[in-house]
């Protein structure tokens, strides 16, 4: 399932609302993790061991903030001890059947039967109203978090975007696929200024706030996929201060 974004006026009572963990996304098929792209993760045999012989949909998650190091660690050809740091933090069961509320129910029975450090079911909760909601996403953000998740209590699984799962943050993000450099200027002279990008939808913009130092001596490489920030669109629909912030380096290392 992929999340469509919350709109003002929704009827909270109708969802369960969870953090939006900025992890690795993966599936356990009952046998091996699996990445969105179809390639499986190293993982090591102790990792897996005890997880239930079922298909869950989760993150590969270490803590907030750690995207970059939690990337690090699942992309490795061979499995190694950095997977002691990570969690599979499971939100849905693809081939339950039920509706999300009876997911919810087995989901918590997982989470007292499954012997496992490295197995975690995220908490899923009710609010009350739009204000309850808004005051939950600050708390989150205070703690330095992704946003938030919302998932329709009637839904049955589907692929695809809908309105039965939705997510909120603060500011609007996507990806974009990197094709090509604009030359920097000033103190950047003889390095990277901007990143030119195409969204998935084929808009062309340039993106130059937000890459370090380190990023503009050696820029994202171009086909790779990065994820930025935005606040609307302008009238020809090119996402309006746009700014870097990662590069979504999800994928197993090809063997």
């Amino acid at each position: 399932m992929l999340a469509k974004v919350y709109e003002h006026g929704i009827d909270t009572s109708a969802y369960f609302v969870s953090e939006k963990l900025d992890g690795v996304r993966a599936r356990w098929d009952g046998k091996q993790l699996i990445s969105r792209g179809g390639l499986v993760f190293a993982s090591p045999e102790w990792f897996i061991k005890n997880f239930p012989a079922i298909p869950l949909d989760g993150e590969l998650w270490i803590g907030r903030g750690l995207y970059e190091k939690t990337t690090s660690v699942v992309r490795k050809q061979q499995p190694h001890d950095g997977w002691k740091a990570v969690r599979l933090m499971v939100f849905d069961l693809p081939e339950h059947g039920g509706v999300f509320s009876e997911r919810v129910k087995t989901m918590k029975w997982l989470a007292t039967e499954v012997a496992s450090p490295y197995f975690a079911i995220i908490k899923q909760q009710t609010v009350a109203n739009e204000e309850d909601l808004r005051e939950q996403l600050q708390s989150v953000m205070a703690q330095n978090g992704e946003g938030l998740m919302l998932h329709r209590k009637t839904a049955r699984y589907a692929s695809g975007r809908s309105h039965d799962l939705l997510k909120l943050k603060l500011f609007a993000d996507a990806e974009a696929t990197v094709i090509g450099y604009r030359p920097g200027k000033g103190k950047y002279t003889g390095q990277t200024g901007s990143l030119k990008v195409q969204t998935d939808q084929g808009i062309v913009f340039f993106i130059g706030s937000g890459l370090s130092d380190a990023q503009r001596r050696h820029p994202p490489p171009l086909q790779s996929r990065i994820t930025f920030r935005y606040q609307g669109f302008t009238k020809n629909g090119i996402p309006r201060f746009p700014v870097f912030l990662r590069v979504r380096n999800e994928q197993p290392e090809n063997k």
